[in-house]
């Protein structure tokens, strides 16, 4: 094996690489977990398994817990209660198998950090057992970096990008890690609709081709409607798991909010009606979800 297929992807469906989990098991467990902020619950109860390759969409509210979950995952966070296990172990930050999309939030405009500077961070060499060498290194970057549209802007600095173009390089610096899991926190904010396509279908390939495990959090489900094998729905202290289209109806969410909500399907999109504002496309600022930050 040459330096450059040493830091190629290695992961397959199922794989158990460095032997932190067996093959097929769940590479995220939670049991009983509870999450609260003094006597504010965001959830409690919630078991949980997400499997090598699943793709899990996490939606619910402003303050309902969603990026919270994900900072839990990354052994960031504790629970108030229950257990967790990623990759069979608990977890632990700096994680060498998750990939990690952190919502968007602009970089300074005086960052002179280059874009393939950023993605460049991303990788964990000694992952791969061979030392990577320089000109392997950069191939990875530039194929990671190719792979979400951002190589006309390689070198530009971060700082000088637009919000847009940060996220795409965001996304591959979680990429060039060749994860196991990917933890997605509003990863399509800023993306027009071409490149929230380009962003979907990046992630969607890599976790059928590698088995990557997706948690997707999301204020707005149709970009990932056709993708997502299950959706996490949190909102009043409680939670939804199931496909979406056992989640995503008008019963389901209406007894999670305690309040009439009725879900309408429009062609291959969801709109939701009876949030406060009025009637809305699932996601928006009006709509249940508050749109955007959890």
């Amino acid at each position: 094996m040459d330096r450059t297929e040493a830091i190629a992807p290695l992961s397959r469906p199922g794989s158990a690489a460095g032997g932190d989990a067996e093959p097929g098991r769940p590479v995220i467990r939670l049991r009983d977990a509870a999450l609260a902020y003094g006597d504010r619950v965001l959830w409690r109860g919630l078991d949980l398994d997400v499997r090598p390759g699943e793709f899990l969409a996490v939606l619910g509210p402003n303050g309902s817990g969603k990026t919270s979950l994900l900072r839990v995952i990354l052994g960031r966070q504790q629970l108030t209660a229950g257990s967790l296990t990623v990759l069979g172990r608990a977890p632990r930050r700096g994680g060498r198998h998750i990939g990690y999309v952190p919502q968007q939030n602009s970089l300074p405009a005086q960052a002179t950090l280059r874009a393939r500077d950023l993605v460049r961070l991303g990788m964990d060499g000694h992952r791969w057992g061979v030392p990577a060498s320089p000109r392997s290194i950069r191939h990875r970057v530039d194929e990671v970096l190719d792979s979400v549209g951002a190589t006309p802007f390689a070198d530009v600095p971060v700082g000088r990008l637009s919000g847009g173009e940060q996220q795409r390089v965001r996304i591959a610096q979680a990429l060039a890690a060749d994860p196991r899991i990917m933890l997605c926190d509003e990863p399509l904010l800023s993306l027009d609709p071409q490149y929230q396509r380009t962003v979907t279908d990046l992630v969607d390939r890599r976790r059928r081709s590698a088995g990557t495990a997706v948690v997707f959090v999301t204020h707005e489900i149709n970009p990932v409607l056709g993708l997502v094998d299950r959706v996490l729905y949190l909102a009043r202290g409680g939670f939804r798991v199931g496909t979406a289209d056992e989640v995503m109806t008008s019963s389901t969410l209406s007894r999670l909010y305690g309040t009439r909500i009725d879900v309408v399907r429009a062609r291959d999109r969801i709109v939701v009606v009876g949030a406060p504002d009025g009637p809305s496309e699932h996601g928006h600022a009006d709509g249940p979800n508050g749109g955007g930050r959890p």
